[in-house]
């Protein structure tokens, strides 16, 4: 299924969102661009996208022995009959203290795969329903000195987003910006170009950078 099918465009014009400043003040307007934060939820897309992410993190190297790989059980532990103790042919059964699993985990590979197009689709429609829940901050810039993590709680809590989890979306590194984040229970940093669908549904509110919303109408805009 192509992601022009799966996240249609509306007929809407952008939607216009306020620019704040580190102290929570409006200093501009900015307008978010449809083809991305105005796109139809499809929300079987976004868990396909969601499940592929967390599959695709699994390592699969979990393994048990079977009983062909367990040492010893190469004699019969008692001759067949006349003993009067239930027949057994080898130390190596399942039913053995120390012997194999049986069905036991192997290691194999847990990966998903899915179109590029899908997963830009997916991301679209996780911006979307962000922007329609007013869960997108805009800031103009996000900048620190030196890392502190008190002066990074005081700008969330100036932008009205240290109610809940937020995610900062970063256009580049910054290390006092991630190492004063580090500390914060509730908030996390996230490069722009890593922009994914795991992160976007894990956190409540998105604080982006207008540096950062170039980055992403570059990387999910549509060629026309």
């Amino acid at each position: 299924m192509r992601s022009q099918q799966c996240c249609a465009l509306t007929e809407r014009d952008a939607v216009k969102v306020d620019v704040r400043n580190r102290d929570g003040e409006k200093v501009d307007t900015v307008e978010l661009p449809a083809d991305i934060f105005e796109v139809a939820v499809n929300s079987g897309l976004m868990h396909q996208a969601l499940v592929r992410q967390m599959a695709n993190a699994r390592q699969g190297t979990r393994k048990t022995k079977t009983r062909s790989e367990k040492r010893g059980g190469g004699a019969k532990p008692w001759r067949q009959k006349g003993t009067g103790r239930a027949r057994h042919g080898s130390r190596r059964s399942p039913i053995w203290v120390g012997g194999g699993k049986a069905h036991g985990p192997v290691v194999r590979g847990h990966e998903k795969r899915m179109p590029r197009q899908m997963r830009k689709a997916a991301l679209r429609c996780a911006l979307s329903e962000k922007a329609a829940m007013a869960q997108i901050v805009v800031v103009d810039e996000l900048e620190l000195k030196e890392p502190k993590t008190q002066k990074m709680a005081a700008v969330l809590a100036a932008l009205a987003v240290d109610a809940g989890s937020s995610l900062l979306v970063m256009a580049e590194g910054n290390e006092a910006v991630e190492k004063s984040v580090r500390n914060l229970s509730t908030a996390s940093t996230l490069r722009a170009n890593y922009l994914n669908i795991r992160d976007l549904m894990g956190h409540d509110t998105v604080v982006l950078p207008l540096a950062s919303l170039e980055v992403i109408r570059s990387h999910l805009g549509r060629e026309v």
